[in-house]
């Protein structure tokens, strides 16, 4: 019921122009998210023998025999009778039961706010959108009007809790990430970090920051009475802001935020000790989002283009370039290049992918829409720049940063593709999964360069349960490694290989399943350990153990993001030997972004991406040269 008043609650409002939405304390409707919230499902903790035994059977085609059979008795011993398994198990079950979810803090902590290294490539992901033709300064400033306006209104939504629920396969999802990246940031510290998030504040922010040229700007966007500034109003301040900035900043303060984090933690400590710095620094903390008013890059060729808008989204090309036209920590950060590059990059701690590409999905509907409001003439105060106060040591912490980060930039390999043979159509019409599908496309792809399997990770989401987050889909299973095997086999029939092929996706399938059911393997074993942590003196052996460490090296780190708008997002390897590889399927193509590290020798996106497009093909004619002989 509620998701059905929720979506013609949308519908109906969506009509209107956004400059004729009421005022956000006159239409709320308090208490709809909560009592949707409430009506979720708690996380499981999944039983303790199903975990290992599934654990075991990932572990089958990542680790040799003897390797196996180490783990296999090491999992015995912890699962005997009254042993160390049960007892943490026990502590997880108890957990679960006082806490609304036994995973969502652990998981913030270990997999976001512990972790060092600089959220630039590593962390933070970066969407490339279509490509925006600007025949001057001003297309791109009418482009970041609209731009700001849309998502302003898909916050109204927000705000009045009139958000449609979403569902998948009939469930309602968690909407609480929704609520997570607007007016929220990152902030750095020198062993942990945290999250800020003032949209629940009694006085919610009002302003958005701008930076062009290296500077910062608070643009408030809302008037005296409440209602949005329109498109018109929203253009005439960011020509004040543009006209305000013309000389780039000689100090790129945004590029700290580019460091390593215990790093970039001391610089902050640092930097806010100034009293003028440290309002300067919170005015973008509490800005509701950020947007990058980026110059050109050096012209490439059109095949180029994605690639290039993906580095650009990533890290903004170094510090010559737009490295330090950014807040890296700030959640939400839009990017509208001069020359029509445009996209996002977000902080990862508070959200995954499907609610940003929700959002940008709304904005990029909104963008294409002719205004139909009057804009008032009411005089607008000036855009207030922020200013800062930099002493020696914060130059030398910049200077440090902007080297750290063209390192970076340099060692980024990245390849963002459009497949054009095929979409989801194709896989949809031999009645198979399009995510399996090119799941085990890329198991082929990698088998086929490295003569061997690695562990994948893929995301799954746990959003049917409450305050859900994700867990890991292994997309290397003894199905895909049968298939990739005997796939390039002259000894092996084609009606043979096509079986395997059938099984391996259906494998994948089945494990999507269980992990979107919350009865993957992955965060149990983190959750167990990290019990192990708090209760015991001394960590299980199968956390010590090898096996662990190669099922958690995750050579093929991957994800699918859908979306509506023919866009793509982009991120690092998670480790130095491996690949990112994200993907959006339309209907008749498949958007890929590929990427690695220039300073391992073994990888090459360029090279993986050509596999997988070979691959996805070689499959495609596989299953049509064979007669349908499946059930």
């Amino acid at each position: 019921m509620l998701g059905i008043l929720a979506r013609t609650m949308v519908k109906a409002g969506m009509v209107k122009p956004s400059g004729l939405v009421k005022p956000v304390s006159v239409t709320r409707i308090t208490g709809r998210y909560l009592a949707h919230q409430e009506g979720l499902p708690k996380l499981p903790v999944p039983p303790l023998k199903q975990t290992c035994d599934r654990y075991l059977a990932a572990l089958d085609p990542i680790v040799d025999p003897e390797e196996l059979n180490h783990t296999r008795h090491l999992l015995e011993e912890f699962q005997k009778p009254g042993g160390v398994g049960e007892r943490l198990q026990k502590g997880l079950e108890q957990r679960a039961k006082k806490m609304e979810n036994w995973l969502s803090d652990w998981w913030l902590q270990t997999a976001y706010l512990d972790y060092r290294m600089p959220v630039v490539i590593h962390s933070s992901p970066g969407v490339v959108l279509p490509r925006m033709v600007f025949n001057d300064r001003q297309g791109q400033m009418r482009y970041a009007a609209k731009l700001i306006a849309g998502v302003l209104d898909f916050k109204s939504m927000i705000d009045n809790e009139t958000l449609p629920v979403e569902y998948l396969g009939g469930k309602p999802l968690c909407m609480n990430q929704y609520y997570q990246v607007l007016s929220s940031c990152r902030i750095p510290g020198t062993k942990r970090d945290t999250v800020v998030n003032y949209a629940l504040d009694k006085r919610p922010p009002t302003h958005i920051t701008v930076v062009h040229n290296f500077q910062f700007f608070v643009l408030d966007v809302y008037n005296s009475d409440s209602t949005p500034l329109t498109v018109d109003q929203i253009y005439l301040q960011l020509e004040k802001i543009w006209n305000s900035s013309l000389q780039s900043n000689k100090e790129p303060i945004g590029i700290l935020t580019s460091n390593h984090r215990n790093s970039w933690g001391k610089a902050y400590n640092n930097l806010i000790k100034d009293k003028t710095n440290k309002e300067s620094v919170r005015a973008i903390q509490k800005s509701i989002f950020t947007v990058c008013l980026d110059a050109a890059l050096p012209r490439a060729s059109d095949d180029m283009y994605r690639t290039r808008a993906g580095v650009q989204m990533l890290h903004g090309g170094g510090s010559r370039w737009n490295s330090g036209n950014r807040w890296f920590d700030k959640t939400l950060q839009f990017i509208i290049g001069e020359d029509g590059t445009c996209g996002l990059i977000y902080e990862h701690a508070p959200a995954e992918g499907p609610p940003i590409v929700s959002l940008i999905d709304h904005v990029v509907e909104y963008t294409k829409k002719s205004e139909m409001v009057r804009t008032p003439m009411v005089p607008l105060r000036m855009p207030q720049k922020l200013r800062f106060n930099i002493t020696p040591e914060i130059k030398k912490d910049i200077e440090e940063a902007k080297q750290n980060m063209n390192i970076m930039v340099h060692d980024l390999d990245i390849k963002v593709n459009v497949f054009s043979h095929f979409g989801k159509d194709f896989p949809k019409s031999q009645k198979m999964s399009p995510d399996a599908f090119i799941q085990v496309a890329l198991q082929l792809a990698y088998y086929r360069i490295y003569k061997r399997c690695c562990p994948t990770y893929e995301s799954a989401s746990l959003r049917m349960f409450r305050l859900g987050r994700t867990d890991t889909i292994r997309s290397t299973s003894v199905d895909s490694a049968r298939f990739v095997k005997a796939m390039d086999d002259p000894a092996k029939h084609n009606t043979e290989k096509v079986a395997l092929l059938d099984k391996a996706i259906k494998a994948h399938r089945a494990y999507t399943d269980m992990a979107i059911r919350g009865q993957a393997i992955d965060r149990h074993l983190l959750g167990l350990k990290l019990q192990a942590i708090e209760d015991l003196a001394a960590l299980p052996e199968i956390f010590m153990d090898t096996s662990y460490a190669v099922a958690l090296h995750f050579n093929l780190s991957t994800s699918q993001v859908p979306a509506k708008t023919d866009c793509v997002m982009c991120f690092g390897p998670v480790v130095p030997d491996g690949y990112g590889v994200c993907y959006n399927p339309m209907d008749t193509h498949i958007n890929f972004a590929v990427s690695a590290f220039n300073s391992c020798q073994d990888t090459n996106a360029a090279r993986l991406a050509q596999g997988l497009e070979d691959s996805l093909v070689d499959m495609k004619n596989l299953l049509e040269q064979t007669p349908k002989a499946r059930l």
